[in-house]
């Protein structure tokens, strides 16, 4: 089929998927060489503020980018299908617009409710300050670079994605930790990369026409459903961490997110690989290809199980030795790890479900998938985070998981016959 064609010549989907998976190595390497830096240098009750505040800036982020970033990798692909890329281009700027209103406008709230914040959350008011002007820039830098994607290109993904912000977000944090700098400091260290990389996007995609009103219009239609599942899909990521900070307290919001920080790896494996292969999802399902797509979901499903079941395995045996790396605080975390593991290892058969559903605009079923796992989180977490601590976080966190994957496994093989597993067809 096409889509096995497509893994062997350039610029087909294993250039485009090693692109991916190397933008996913250095950003996981990044992160989890960040929460090392702050976990070994910060009290445990300082290094949970900081992982609370920079969860809730992202959670906020990834509700106000409404999508857009996904959207556009869909409509661009498909412009470039059926016609070249000249009319897509003419949306982006449409696009932008009330994602950047959005975000100033979440941003100001922010920094008016700092003080409140500050006395909910024991992050320094000055904190959510700095991380409240950071805030647009965090939004509009993954749509930019989103965009960049759609017109074909993994470059810009690589560079900014997988260099830029992780590695520039170590560095600064890392430099502003060796200088004892306040709290303020750190997060104006951990924000600047998001800064630089939102602009350099922008300048990539400089000389972008004017846009349509028609087209716009046909790109809110199809994005709004998945706006809001983006939204709820943001916070499923990020809940966890603020909800133990709250109900059980930044130290325990520190343990939680060095247990669970090995969860990034995985995680990031399979957003190198769905940026590969998301384009051509879009178009094999646009065509009817169902073959061709299913050849993409099947091969994908097993890069995933190779490239991460090892890796969970791993976790599950090594844990009480890796996780004194943090610190002795954070020791104790060996029945999280054992939750995560077990989890993921689940999550990863069933492949990119979502991602499918999307690619074949079921977004409404998307919506519906995400709020049921954020439902069953909450849910989990507020029954067991006062008794267990970050041990009842993750379990919340493994209801959800389960369910957000579970549901489009059973809809991607009722609607399209697809299944994560089986002899892909090599003609």
């Amino acid at each position: 089929m096409a889509a096995l064609t497509d893994l062997a010549r350039p610029g087909g989907l294993l250039r485009h998927g090693v692109a991916g998976l190397v933008t996913a190595a250095a950003a996981a390497g990044g992160q989890f060489a960040l929460v090392l830096v702050v976990t070994r240098s910060l009290s445990p009750q300082a290094a949970g503020a900081f992982f609370t505040a920079t969860s809730v800036c992202l959670m906020l982020a990834g509700v106000v980018r409404l999508d857009t970033g996904n959207g556009l990798v869909h409509a661009l692909a498909r412009n470039r299908s059926v016609g070249g890329p000249d009319g897509g281009r003419r949306l982006v700027r449409g696009v932008l617009a009330p994602v950047a209103a959005l975000a100033s406008m979440t941003g100001a709230a922010v920094a008016v409710a700092a003080g409140p914040l500050a006395g909910l959350t024991g992050v320094p008011g000055g904190v959510w300050v700095v991380l409240a002007a950071a805030l647009p820039f965090v939004a509009l830098s993954d749509v930019l670079i989103c965009a960049t994607r759609g017109l074909g290109t993994m470059r810009p993904t690589l560079l900014l994605a997988g260099a830029v912000q992780p590695l520039g977000q170590l560095v600064l944090v890392t430099a502003a930790v060796l200088c004892a700098a306040p709290a303020p400091v750190l997060a104006a260290a951990w924000a600047l990369p998001p800064v630089a990389g939102a602009v350099l996007a922008a300048v990539r995609l400089r000389g972008l026409g004017p846009y349509e009103v028609g087209e716009v219009g046909a790109f809110w239609r199809h994005t709004a459903p998945r706006s809001a599942a983006a939204a709820l899909q943001s916070v499923f990521q990020r809940l966890d961490v603020v909800i133990v900070a709250l109900l059980a307290g930044p130290a325990a919001a520190a343990v939680y997110t060095a247990a669970t920080r090995f969860k990034v790896l995985g995680q990031l494996a399979g957003q190198g690989l769905a940026q590969a292969a998301q384009t051509r999802l879009v178009k094999a399902l646009a065509e009817g290809d169902l073959d061709g797509a299913r050849a993409l979901y099947r091969t994908t499903t097993r890069w995933l199980v190779v490239l991460t079941w090892p890796l969970w395995l791993g976790y599950a045996v090594l844990a009480p030795w890796l996780l004194p790396l943090f610190g002795p605080a954070y020791a104790g975390g060996g029945a999280i790890a054992l939750v995560l593991s077990a989890t993921m290892m689940v999550a990863t058969a069933c492949g990119m479900v979502d991602v499918v559903l999307v690619a074949g605009g079921r977004t409404a079923a998307s919506l519906a998938n995400v709020t049921a796992a954020v439902a069953v989180t909450i849910a989990l977490d507020v029954l067991l985070v006062p008794a267990y601590g970050a041990l009842g976080a993750a379990l919340g966190w493994s209801g959800g998981v389960l369910v957000k994957n579970l549901l489009p496994a059973v809809q991607v093989h009722r609607r399209y016959g697809l299944l994560p597993f089986g002899r892909v067809a090599a003609s």
